[in-house]
């Protein structure tokens, strides 16, 4: 099977926009939480979340859709696919690829995940028809909104014809869209991929939705501290919205075209607890199957792993499931082994979280320097004595990282990225 390499990548975040902006914040172990600003949360159990900043807010790392699309295309799309777009330009930017012939751009796909969809499109929809009648409803609405819309977009706006699709498996959808994109170019049914994940959905409903289910911190007097995975005092996750997009290919196609890899692809495996809809096996089956599988298919040792970039979210089921799956695979390692949750920084990204940490984990392998735990002050004691990169990141040199997505309706995944 071939090499998969990855050239590009580009990320809009809560963080800021921009690898490099993005990069250095992680670095610093900035946080990106604060109240919500897109609706009135009066009467909301969750009151804030990882929200991107515009660029009235972030003169450096800010948004600005207007520099993405004009004003019309702009209303014809659900903000998930805005991130998509923002975030797979910046990605095709770095790698220096564009279709030029016919069988390069049949030769060249899309695989952009997410979660939930243009839920605040769907909403909004909702409450116009019921005040003003199904006549008001736009003609966009339905592609503005569908969950593989992300992906069709970004293969329209560049002309990549080869293979499409669009994982909507929750939580874990954006690293099994890499997983799924680096098989398609293993087995020689594409040369190029886009990958990744976007999501948008800070939303009243999806707000109450989740505070429902006790699934969401109400800290919401300390914004900063609120995101604790692993952390004995956590209390629910914190939603956050962003997108993360990467540039997969062959290592043969992306040498012949003179591109830079950046890291290797070289393992993926994923499997199903089929134990709850929304709470994970309690012994980490799933997970350690997923890890294991990850592990095998990149021909490594659990002992080969220098850093875990966690999928932690801070709910007190999750995590420990995840407690128990690392507790099994990487038994022993101690410091010798990193373990942190990009999330403590920027919040749950839902559909979009596995694609942004995938880029955590290949600056961490460019740059010798691993993304830091923020509020990790009391950890779980069923936590093994791992580094558990407390604060800012942690200079160490790593040769292959293990990323985990884990999501609702018992999916796990996991990807091992290693050193090009």
């Amino acid at each position: 099977m071939r090499k998969v390499v990855i050239t590009g990548l580009g990320v809009v975040s809560p963080l800021g926009c921009g690898v490099e902006t993005f990069w250095q914040r992680i670095c610093t172990g900035a946080n990106g939480i604060r109240a919500v600003t897109r609706f009135d949360t009066e009467g909301y159990a969750c009151r804030i979340a990882g929200e991107v900043p515009s660029i009235a807010e972030d003169p450096i790392g800010g948004f600005d859709v207007d520099q993405v699309l004009a004003p019309r295309d702009q209303r014809r799309m659900d903000r998930f696919i805005h991130f998509a777009i923002a975030a797979a330009d910046e990605a095709l930017r770095q790698s220096g690829f564009t279709p030029k012939t016919e069988f390069e751009k049949t030769r060249s796909g899309t695989m952009i995940a997410t979660g939930v969809g243009g839920f605040p499109a769907m909403t909004a929809a909702a409450e116009l028809v019921a005040e003003k009648g199904p006549r008001r409803v736009s003609p966009f609405l339905v592609p503005s909104f569908l969950a593989n819309l992300a992906s069709g977009q970004v293969s329209i706006r560049h002309g990549l014809k080869g293979p499409i699709g669009a994982p909507v498996t929750a939580c874990a959808a954006s690293l099994q869209a890499i997983g799924d994109a680096a098989r398609l170019i293993r087995c020689d049914e594409a040369d190029l991929m886009v990958a990744g994940g976007a999501e948008a959905c800070i939303d009243p409903v999806s707000f109450a939705g989740f505070s429902a289910a006790k699934a969401m911190s109400t800290r919401n007097d300390d914004p900063a501290g609120a995101s604790r995975p692993f952390d004995q005092r956590r209390d629910g996750f914190v939603m956050g919205e962003g997108a993360g997009v990467l540039v997969l290919e062959s290592e043969k196609h992306a040498l012949a075209r003179g591109a830079t890899p950046l890291a290797v692809v070289s393992g993926y495996g994923t499997a199903a607890d089929a134990y709850h809809v929304t709470a994970g096996s309690p012994d980490g089956d799933g997970g350690i199957r997923a890890m294991q599988g990850a592990l095998a298919s990149a021909g490594l040792q659990n002992t080969d792993i220098g850093y875990v970039n966690a999928h932690s979210t801070s709910t007190p089921v999750g995590d420990a499931a995840e407690i128990a799956a690392l507790n099994s695979i990487f038994s022993g390692r101690g410091k010798d082994l990193a373990v942190s949750s990009s999330k403590s920084m920027f919040g749950h990204l839902l559909g979009a979280a596995g694609a942004v940490e995938a880029i955590c984990c290949v600056q961490a392998l460019l740059s010798g320097m691993l993304p830091p735990s923020r509020n990790l002050q009391t950890p779980d004691p069923a936590l093994p004595d791992f580094e558990f990169v407390p604060g800012q990141a942690l200079a160490r040199d790593v040769t292959h990282i293990l990323s985990n997505g884990f999501g609702f309706g018992g999916v796990n995944t996991s990807a091992v990225f290693s050193r090009a």
